[in-house]
């Protein structure tokens, strides 16, 4: 299904130019930003001009005179609602920017339409052509440059194990001294995805004893070329998914799952949980019990945690929870925002590669043929046309 011939996301502008708009963040604690000031150098040459909202760096340290020298154009709210063709942004609108949003506009972001399907629903009612980089193919080669999901959770890996060893308290590397010697952390890492190999590598830099877990055994080779070594879980079988993801498992399996998890952590000094579902509450992999068995002086690092739940049994989003019993718990639900720096850098870099592959002269065109293109856009022409969350809203409007 092809875009339809002259709807507004087709239609030159005037001089053949694209305003593309980099809105201020306004989610409690996001410091990221979607476009970064390079970001204008390698857009104009697609016939795409930037705007900056005034202020829109200003979490990642990255003043408004710093986009202005590359060429951006820095405007307040209003003046670029009113201006901006394609508005990006780097998590889901509120509704206060939702209801200035006009037809014809287009919105790119992580708006996360599997887990909140309404909100494309109200796009697609304003007649917004909605862009989500959380529904990309992250199996086309083609989309690698594009993947949002991949790039903030490198970022994200990456921090968690230095939190982790921030709130462990003891060294994490092997260290012989005049005092005595302190033995190494021993670190369990559950999920192989981006997130939990990063996290490895770098609990493994720091010096610990690391171990490794996913439910897809093809990914023991991965875990092992970062320095870990493989944990294997005899009460469940393969689980590889779609798209990278492994499958949920069967409420058999996640029972047997659960029983053999709870012994093995109580052996660690340090878990760090990485397991996603798209669209769905993440798996619980560390019960309340195996908390209460671990050692004092124990960390905990979900990032699983958000308001759908998280991996660890009395985690929050957001939040460190020290247990009764002497357990630290960290919440890790937008690791990304606290290193806003690289996490902005690699988000841009995303963006910029997907613009570029769907303008030319100052063009945007939807083709949803393409699979890139079919995989991200979620709505276009005043209808959902993403089949998973027209599914969903389906399902719903079923119930």
């Amino acid at each position: 299904m092809s875009q339809p011939t002259g709807s507004p996301a087709d239609t030159p502008r005037p001089g053949g130019r694209l305003a593309v708009a980099a809105l201020r963040e306004r989610a409690p604690g996001e410091r990221r930003v979607s476009l970064v000031p390079t970001a204008a150098a390698k857009l104009a040459p697609r016939g795409i001009d930037l705007l900056v909202e005034q202020g829109a760096g200003a979490g990642a340290w990255i003043s408004d005179a710093e986009y202005s020298a590359a060429g951006a154009t820095v405007l307040p709210e209003e003046q670029l609602l009113e201006r901006a063709d394609v508005l990006v942004t780097v998590s889901s609108p509120g509704k206060d920017l939702l209801g200035r949003l006009r037809k014809g506009q287009t919105l790119v972001g992580m708006l996360h339409p599997l887990a909140n399907p309404r909100l494309a629903q109200e796009l697609a009612g304003c007649g917004v052509t909605a862009i989500s980089l959380d529904t990309l193919p992250r199996t086309l080669s083609r989309a690698q440059a594009m993947d949002a999901l991949t790039s903030q959770a490198n970022v994200a890996g990456y921090k968690a194990a230095l939190i982790a060893a921030d709130s462990f308290g003891r060294f994490f590397p092997l260290l012989i001294t005049a005092a005595g010697t302190a033995k190494p952390a021993e670190v369990l890492v559950l999920g192989a995805g981006v997130a939990g190999l990063q996290a490895m590598g770098t609990a493994r830099r720091l010096g610990a004893v690391v171990s490794g877990y996913d439910v897809r055994p093809e990914t023991r080779t991965e875990i092992e070329s970062v320095g870990a070594r493989w944990l294997e879980l005899r009460s469940v079988g393969p689980a590889a998914g779609e798209g990278g993801y492994a499958r949920a498992l069967s409420a058999e399996e996640q029972a047997a799952q659960q029983l053999e998890l709870d012994e093995l952590v109580t052996r660690f000094d340090v878990v760090i949980t990485t397991a996603q579902v798209p669209g769905r509450p993440p798996p619980r992999l560390v019960t309340e019990r195996a908390v209460g068995r671990m050692r004092p002086g124990s960390v905990l690092v979900d990032l699983g945690s958000s308001e759908l739940g998280g991996n660890v049994e009395g985690s929050s989003p957001g939040k460190t929870v020290v247990t009764p019993g002497g357990v630290t718990i960290v919440g890790a639900g937008n690791l990304p925002s606290e290193l806003p720096q690289a996490a902005s850098a690699a988000f841009s870099s995303n963006v910029t590669a997907l613009l570029v592959d769907m303008v030319s002269d100052g063009t945007l065109s939807i083709d949803l043929d393409d699979e890139v293109h079919a995989g991200v856009v979620v709505t276009h022409g005043g209808e959902v046309v993403h089949e998973a969350v027209r599914r969903l809203l389906d399902t719903s409007a079923a119930s």
